[in-house]
């Protein structure tokens, strides 16, 4: 549809007057400025996301490889974590009852 458009001068000339006339020529000047502001921000954006991708690819398989754990290493730690929560509720159960009994002796 608009490949035929421009394949002509004449066209080209036409649709850029009616641009002009409907924009006003003292508007397109910033409007193009915008435009070119705008690209050169989106085409940096794009950049840095491909520089974070290709960073982020390239470490994580050394990141993995190295925390991946031996099934030594999970099992130590379910056994510490579990012993970290059994402590925790006996404090949380001897601080209700504390403040149970300061609650009473109120």
């Amino acid at each position: 549809m608009f490949g035929d458009l421009f394949d002509s001068p004449w066209k080209i000339l036409i649709v850029a007057v009616v641009i002009i006339v409907l924009f006003g020529s003292k508007k397109l000047p910033d409007t193009a400025r915008s435009l070119g502001r705008s690209m050169r921000i989106l085409k940096t954006e794009v950049q840095g996301m491909q520089d974070d991708e290709v960073a982020a690819g390239a470490a994580v398989p050394t990141q993995l490889q190295s925390a991946a754990p031996s099934a030594a290493d999970a099992e130590a730690q379910i056994v510490d974590l579990r012993r970290r929560l059994d402590e925790l509720q006996r404090q949380a159960a001897t601080n209700g009852a504390a403040v149970a009994d300061t609650q009473q002796a109120r």
